[in-house]
């Protein structure tokens, strides 16, 4: 794979062959959660700026919100006092918590937040602002008088007929104040006004400027003459024979005289074994609740590893530990090929923390230290790991802390009991032996990484090592007649300290047990006799 470029970087190639400047753009509705689905986009559009950029192209990046979208139904998060919303553009209708100026921003605050998180910067716009500000009223001209042309459009490429009343603009009602329920009755160019009759029974005017939008079908088309669009991802859906890009393309250079961007067609995550994310079912992990649990890198690796015509299955419980796993090995690899080396390129950003302290290890630490910053902290400096970004360390914790709250199953959990559990009273004559064996040799060790407390134990079965010969002197028998499983001893020793036969990896557990307390509680199991 040493030769293999990224995909990023291939379609950089193919893109800047073009010779001018370059926009790549994302756009996404915000009429609900958006959610890891979402994000595929946005990483997708960041990555191929990113590649442009690494190829000295000029590239600007922008993400449009389209917040002049109507409410298309009363969805399952909302009460049913949003019915009397439905059909009226998102940026007109109330927030759902009280706190922010309207619907849209309630979703799009918080997702602009967590692209903050990820390293994805690109200039923001509101289509509602857009309209307003007047950027789209050449289109909505062009596209009103040639109203019939981009109607055969349709009706070619879509095999739909649009209704003999059908228009490229919707106008909004200044009575119900609804997008969705108008019909275009005239219109004055020079006036820059259109004429409307609503279902509602209200008829009126409205400007170009903001009293209305294009319909999905021709508003992206508009949007990329209008704003210079070169490059652009979407989802597979408007990819389809006849889907809205195929339309957009056609409407693009025939109405507005514009090449349409470069696509980038992506395929959906998929959440478990529930299938595509979609706001409208329910089936979401949002961002912002997978920025708790996971690093920001390691959330745009999810994306940046997988071709985007390739799906994604993901899992936030421990397949997400996997995840985490894989990427670590790749960041830390003395042998990563120039393919992987640019996946860790992309997956990082300027602001995101890195630490040197796999994910799977500050599980455990995190809970030996019960959730404590400064005792995770200390453990963390005992371990040997940099410590010189606490807010780094600080992060990784709540992202750890959160996991376990949130989606770790229960085998992945465990505390350190303050005393010696009484299961101490299964553990056989072998494994007692081994328990005191282990603290003598504690007694006059210094500390002891999580490798070698690993290895320590492993010695226990080869004859001639001190752990094997304290054993066998313990028991009474032979070295070489001493039959000695691992896998019970490690067992005796989850037993001592956390009350259940299993645990996490052993090595990295007692690494972060202070070695006293080993030793005090080895003791306290040996000697154990109800």
């Amino acid at each position: 794979m040493s030769d293999i470029k990224h995909w990023a970087d291939v379609i950089a190639d193919e893109v800047s062959s073009q010779g001018r400047k370059q926009l790549v753009a994302t756009g996404i509705t915000p009429s609900g959660h958006i959610h890891i689905g979402n994000m595929r986009e946005v990483v997708t559009a960041d990555v191929a700026y990113r590649a442009l950029i690494d190829k000295g192209e000029d590239t600007d990046f922008i993400y449009i919100a389209d917040t002049y979208d109507p409410l298309r139904k009363v969805y399952p998060f909302l009460d049913e006092s949003y019915a009397q919303h439905v059909g009226k553009p998102l940026s007109d209708i109330p927030c759902p918590c009280g706190e922010h100026k309207n619907y849209s921003e309630h979703f799009l605050e918080p997702f602009l937040d967590a692209l903050e998180h990820l390293g994805i910067r690109p200039k923001v716009y509101r289509a509602d602002e857009l309209y307003k500000q007047g950027a789209y009223v050449e289109a909505i001209k062009q596209a009103l008088v040639k109203r019939d042309e981009i109607a055969i459009i349709l009706q070619k490429l879509s095999g739909k007929t649009p209704a003999d009343n059908w228009s490229p603009f919707n106008p909004i009602c200044d009575d119900c104040g609804k997008i969705n329920t108008t019909v275009v009755s005239g219109f004055d160019l020079d006036a820059e006004t259109v004429n409307y009759e609503c279902s509602c029974g209200r008829s009126g005017t409205v400007s170009m400027n903001g009293g209305g939008k294009l319909t999905w079908r021709v508003d992206w088309p508009a949007r990329w003459k209008a704003l210079g669009v070169t490059v652009e991802p979407y989802g597979k859906d408007h990819a389809s024979r006849g889907g809205s890009y195929d339309t957009g393309q056609a409407i693009s250079k025939e109405i507005f005289g514009y090449e349409a961007p470069y696509p980038i067609v992506y395929e959906w995550i998929m959440l478990g074994k529930q299938g595509a994310m979609s706001s409208s079912t329910g089936v979401v992990v949002s961002i912002s609740d997978m920025l708790k649990v996971v690093p920001p890198e390691v959330l745009r690796y999810l994306i940046i590893r997988t071709k985007p015509e390739k799906h994604i299955r993901f899992d936030p419980a421990l397949p997400l530990l996997t995840l985490v796993d894989e990427f670590e090995r790749l960041h830390s690899s003395d042998k990563a090929t120039p393919y992987d080396r640019r996946m860790i390129e992309l997956s990082h950003a300027a602001g995101l923390c890195h630490t040197d302290i796999p994910f799977k290890h500050m599980t455990t630490i995190y809970q030996v230290a019960a959730g404590d910053l400064e005792r995770i902290l200390e453990i963390v400096h005992r371990a040997g790991y940099d410590t010189s970004n606490e807010k780094c360390i600080c992060e990784l914790a709540y992202n750890v802390g959160n996991w376990l709250k949130m989606y770790a199953p229960e085998n992945a959990k465990f505390s350190v009991q303050e005393d010696l559990p009484v299961s101490a009273a299964t553990l056989n004559d072998l494994q007692r032996a081994f328990l005191t064996s282990f603290a003598d040799i504690l007694e006059r060790s210094n500390e002891l990484s999580g490798e070698q407390y690993h290895n320590l134990v492993y010695s226990s079965k080869e004859d001639g090592t001190e752990l094997n010969g304290l054993i066998a002197s313990s028991m009474g028998v032979e070295p070489d007649s001493l039959e000695v499983n691992p896998k019970e001893l490690f067992k005796a020793i989850y037993i001592s300290v956390l009350g259940q036969a299993s645990g996490p990896k052993a090595g990295w557990f007692l690494s972060s047990l202070e070695k006293d307390l080993i030793i005090k509680r080895f003791r306290e199991a040996a000697s154990y006799r109800p």
